[in-house]
């Protein structure tokens, strides 16, 4: 309960201090296949004939890009959606709290929208819906966690899409938190592995999308609901189960078609696969799978000062350049191969022979090879030293309450002197 609170305030105050952002007009272009540009970087390993409209791959660790197929063409997410939903409200809620549906949740309980029949009046935990919307996609949920956490759907909305800013998702609006269609509910591939990585670096983020079963106990208007996973690549049963897939969503609309985010775990190396707009999910899964097996058979681990990142087979740590950087005050390394991004760290204690650019926070490649990808954003707690943006919302809401206490302080003054100042 507490975190909701904490949430519904930071949204409130998110909402007087940030400047309103319009929405994009975009273009969602479906129907035409994307090219694999990142075919056309010299020394790449070439990747997997796909037939998913857009596709990318990513270094989880990292957010390095190892396969982009039209990674920032605008697509309709459908379901993915319900990542970022899930990992809002995850940030802004407790497990404990209790959810009792209203009519926001129960009028999404339809024959043609995924559900898991609740009724109104009926009451769950947090914890139970966010495995209801991973595991069933459910539409009912979503929109009552929404409104439990934001205090209203529209605020819910609004911290998903500030969330997505600061993940640096350029190319992501959100008009819902279910993925129902909306022309103004849009993102890329690269986005939602943006989004994707975020979650799996939250550790009940990462419990829940991992779940292939999770069973919802008897409620004060219903019997246990017992739930499997509807991910082809996580189910043991199901012909394209993929060893070592540690999660992911699934996505279906007439306009989105078929999409799919999904990571998979070996060996200490995690990526992430995001393949969208196919005619079925046996598609999604088959050019996962390829993705992921490209990965794990084409790149290999290189620790550079201390730091690991993924290289194709064969690369070695002088083969790379070299892009320093400040962060508020604190110097990295960001290191290329033939101009692609493939990791960062702290520059060494003693100078190596490799050549050292210097673009002082300006984010600009001086190595001459051209750059394909642009450095993703990276983890809060390595990118800067200081306070997390958590912490100074928090500081926001104490400012704010010690104001308010201060001026009840006076009130009660003022009121106690006239009290008194009548009585003489």
């Amino acid at each position: 309960m507490k975190n909701k609170i904490a949430g519904t305030v930071a949204a409130g105050i998110a909402a007087l201090l940030i400047p309103a952002v319009s929405v994009q007009a975009v273009t969602v272009n479906f129907g035409t296949a994307a090219a694999v540009s990142s075919d056309s970087i010299q020394g790449w390993p070439k990747g997997p004939d796909t037939v998913s409209e857009t596709a990318v791959l990513i270094d989880a660790d990292t957010g390095a890009v190892l396969y982009d197929k039209g990674k920032d063409e605008y697509r309709y997410p459908a379901s993915t959606t319900k990542i970022m939903t899930v990992l809002t409200a995850i940030e802004n809620s407790s497990p404990k709290d209790s959810v009792t549906f209203t009519e926001t949740g129960v009028r999404d309980v339809t024959w043609d929208s995924s559900n898991i029949g609740m009724k109104l009046g009926e009451t769950i935990t947090m914890k139970d819906c966010w495995y209801a919307a991973i595991i069933k996609s459910a539409n009912e949920v979503c929109a009552q966690m929404a409104e439990y956490v934001g205090g209203t759907e529209a605020q819910f909305i609004d911290m998903m899409n500030e969330k997505a800013r600061e993940l640096g998702c350029k190319n992501t609006h959100f008009a819902n938190a279910s993925g129902l269609p909306d022309s103004n509910h849009y993102t890329t591939a690269y986005d939602l592995a943006k989004i994707m990585r975020a979650g799996l670096q939250n550790p009940r983020f990462r419990k829940v999308i991992s779940a292939a079963n999770y069973t919802i106990p008897a409620t004060n208007l219903s019997e246990a609901r017992g739930m499997h996973t509807h991910m082809p690549l996580m189910a043991k049963e199901s012909n394209l189960y993929y060893e070592g897939c540690i999660g992911g969503k699934t996505g279906n609309t007439n306009d989105a078609g078929h999409t799919l985010v999904v990571a998979a775990e070996r060996n200490g190396r995690t990526y992430i696969a995001v393949t969208m707009r196919t005619a079925d999910l046996g598609a999604n899964c088959t050019d996962s799978i390829a993705l992921f097996d490209y990965a794990f058979d084409h790149f290999d681990t290189l620790t550079v000062n201390g730091k690991q990142m993924t290289v194709p087979k064969g690369v070695t740590a002088d083969q790379l350049t070299v892009e320093q950087v400040d962060k508020n005050g604190k110097m990295l390394n960001r290191y290329f191969y033939n101009g692609q991004y493939v990791g960062y760290a702290a520059p060494a204690a003693i100078p190596t022979p490799q050549a050292v650019q210097t673009a002082a926070g300006t984010g600009e490649n001086t190595s001459g090879a051209q750059t394909v990808q642009e450095e993703p954003e990276m983890p809060e707690q390595e990118a800067e030293d200081g306070l997390s943006d958590t912490s100074k919302v928090l500081l926001g809401v104490m400012a704010v309450m010690a104001v308010i206490l201060v001026a009840l302080m006076t009130a009660l003054y003022f009121k106690e002197k006239k009290m008194y100042g009548s009585r003489k």
